[in-house]
C-alpha cells in the first residue's frame, strides 16, 4: 500500500513538473519578443541636410529605446563595454560613461538623468531614446533635436520650422490658417480643387487637424517634405490667399468661397470628367508582396499614387483623392465607400504582384469579371425600383443595385479603360504575357463607376525587384497611368459618361 501511494505521488509530482515545463515554454516565444520589442507605430524620421533616412527604434516596456551599435552606425561613435558593466560611447576624445543600474550618465565628467539605464537585449545594449538628445548632443559636433510628437530627429543645420493648420471658420466661405515658425519664405499654388503652401525648408514639423470643416475636406502633408496640401470639397470656389509676418511667425490665410448658384432660368452647366480616386493597395500591417531586399508593397503603391496624383492635378487640372494618404490600414469596403460617396469618375487601384516563384514577372491590368448575377444587373435585369416622394405630390422612382454589383452598370466602360491602361504600360515598362484580364476583383466589385486594377510588377522576380525602387520605374509607371487616365477623360466626355 506505501509503495503504491509512493507511486501515485510519483505520478502527481511528473504531472505537474511536466505541466510548467509546458507552461514555461509556451511563455517563452513571450518573454523573447517582450525582450526584443516591438517597433514604434510611427518611426522615427532623421532629417538631415542630405537627407531623411528612418531611425530603428523599439519600445519596451513603455519606453523607446535605440541599440547603441545603431548610435555607432548613425553617428559614427565608438562603443565599448569593460569588465565591470560599465558602457562608454566616445566621440573625438569627448566619452560619455553609462551604468547598466542606474538612469544617468556621466557626459565630459557632467551627470545627465535619462528615462531609464543601459539594458541588454539579445545581445545588445539599448538606451533611451533620449540618449541622443540629452547625453550625445553635448559632445557632438553638429546639433541633435529630438522631437518626439512629431517623430523627428533633426541632425545638423538642417531647416525644419513648426507647421500649425488649422479651419478658423466653416462658412461658406471658409477660412484656414497654416503658421510657421520661425518665419520662412513660403509660395502658395492653388486652384478651385486645392492649394499647395510650399515652405522654404528641407522638412516639415508638421501639427495637422485630424479632418476638414465647411469646404476644406483635409488639410495634409504635400507630396514633398516641405508642402502642405489644403484639399478643397467639390463645392468649393477658386480660393484666395494671403500672407503675412510678424513676431517671428508666417501666417497664411486661406479664404474659400462657395461655387457661385446658376443662374435663375438656366440650366448648370454640365460637367464631366472631373474627379479620380486612386487606390494604394494594403498599408498598416498588411505590407502586401515584398522584395528579398525589404520593399513593401504598400511602400511602392503609395509612392506611384502620389507621382500619378501630381501629373493629373498639375497637367489635366482634375481633382484626385488617394484612398490612404500615409501608412495605415483600410478595408475593401472603406475604399469603395470613399469613391462612391466622392461620387468619383473613375477608380483605380494599384498593387504589386507576387509569384510562388522568381519566373513570373511583368505588369497586369485588371478589371472585373461578372458571375450570372452581375450579368443580370448589367442589362438592368436585377435592379430593385423604389419609389420615393417628392415637392408637389409627386413621386420619383429610383432603381437601386445592391452594394456588392454597382460596377456591373460600368462594365463595358471599366474594359475600356483596361484597355487603355494596357496599352499605356506597354509602351513604359515590361508586361506579363497576360497583360490584360478579367477576374474577381474584390475591391472593384462595390464601386460605382469606371474601375481597374493594375498590379506594376512582380515583385518576387529578381530582376523586377531591382528595378521598383528606382525613379525610372515608379515614374514610368505613373507616366503610363496619367496618359491612359488622359485618353479615357476624351472618351468619357464624348460618350457622357454618368
Amino acid at each position: 500500500m506505501l509503495r503504491q501511494n509512493a507511486l501515485c505521488e510519483h505520478k502527481t509530482g511528473l504531472r505537474g513538473t511536466i505541466a510548467v515545463t509546458i507552461a514555461i515554454l509556451l511563455l517563452v516565444p513571450v518573454l523573447l519578443v517582450q525582450a526584443q520589442g516591438t517597433p514604434p507605430p510611427t518611426p522615427l524620421t532623421m532629417v538631415t541636410r542630405e537627407g531623411r533616412r528612418t531611425v530603428p527604434t523599439v519600445l519596451l516596456s513603455n519606453q523607446e529605446l535605440i541599440a547603441l551599435d545603431d548610435v555607432g552606425t548613425l553617428f559614427q561613435v565608438a562603443v565599448a563595454e569593460d569588465a565591470t558593466g560599465a558602457v562608454t560611447v566616445t566621440y573625438r576624445g569627448r566619452t560619455i560613461v553609462l551604468s547598466t543600474q542606474q538612469p544617468i550618465a556621466s557626459v565630459n565628467g557632467r551627470v545627465v538623468t535619462l528615462p531609464g539605464p543601459v539594458t541588454r537585449s539579445a545581445r545588445r545594449l539599448l538606451v533611451p531614446v533620449e540618449f541622443l538628445s540629452r547625453a550625445l548632443a553635448p559632445i557632438y559636433d553638429r546639433r541633435i533635436d529630438l522631437r518626439r510628437t512629431s517623430r523627428l530627429l533633426i541632425v545638423g543645420d538642417a531647416n525644419v520650422p513648426r507647421v500649425t493648420a488649422r479651419v478658423d471658420t466653416a462658412g461658406p466661405p471658409t477660412r484656414a490658417t497654416i503658421e510657421v515658425a520661425p518665419a520662412a519664405t513660403v509660395a502658395v499654388t492653388s486652384d478651385n480643387a486645392r492649394v499647395i503652401v510650399r515652405v522654404e525648408a528641407d522638412a516639415l514639423d508638421l501639427s495637422l487637424p485630424g479632418g476638414g470643416s465647411g469646404l476644406v475636406e483635409q488639410i495634409r502633408a504635400g507630396d514633398q517634405p516641405n508642402t502642405i496640401a489644403v484639399v478643397l470639397s467639390g463645392a468649393a470656389g477658386m480660393p484666395r490667399t494671403a500672407q503675412a509676418t510678424a513676431d517671428g511667425v508666417t501666417r497664411v490665410t486661406i479664404d474659400v468661397p462657395g461655387t457661385a448658384p446658376p443662374s435663375e432660368g438656366l440650366p448648370a452647366a454640365r460637367t464631366h470628367f472631373a474627379l479620380v480616386v486612386l487606390d494604394p493597395g494594403h498599408g498598416g500591417d498588411d505590407r502586401g508582396v515584398h522584395t528579398p531586399d525589404g520593399l513593401d508593397e504598400k511602400e511602392l503603391t503609395l509612392d506611384t499614387a502620389r507621382r500619378l496624383r501630381q501629373r493629373l492635378e498639375a497637367k489635366l487640372g482634375l481633382r484626385v483623392i488617394l484612398t490612404r494618404e500615409d501608412d495605415r490600414a483600410l478595408g475593401l469596403d472603406e475604399r469603395a465607400a470613399l469613391a462612391n460617396n466622392s461620387k468619383a469618375d473613375l477608380f483605380l487601384s494599384l498593387h504589386a504582384n507576387g509569384a510562388l516563384g522568381p519566373v513570373l514577372s511583368g505588369a497586369e491590368v485588371y478589371f472585373l469579371s461578372l458571375d450570372r448575377e452581375g450579368e443580370n444587373v448589367r442589362r438592368g435585369a436585377n435592379a430593385e425600383a423604389i419609389s420615393l416622394p417628392v415637392l408637389g405630390g409627386a413621386r420619383r422612382v429610383l432603381e437601386v443595385v445592391p452594394w456588392n454589383l454597382a460596377q456591373a452598370a460600368h462594365i463595358e466602360s471599366s474594359a475600356s479603360l483596361a484597355t487603355m491602361l494596357e496599352e499605356e504600360l506597354r509602351k513604359h515598362v515590361p508586361m506579363s504575357p497576360r497583360g490584360l484580364q478579367r477576374a474577381g476583383m474584390r475591391v472593384l466589385t462595390a464601386v460605382n463607376m469606371p474601375a481597374a486594377l493594375v498590379e506594376m510588377a512582380y515583385l518576387t522576380n529578381p530582376g523586377q525587384a531591382s528595378k521598383v525602387r528606382g525613379d525610372e520605374f515608379r515614374n514610368g509607371v505613373a507616366d503610363a497611368l496619367f496618359e491612359a487616365i488622359s485618353r479615357f477623360r476624351t472618351y468619357a466626355d464624348e460618350k457622357s459618361l454618368p
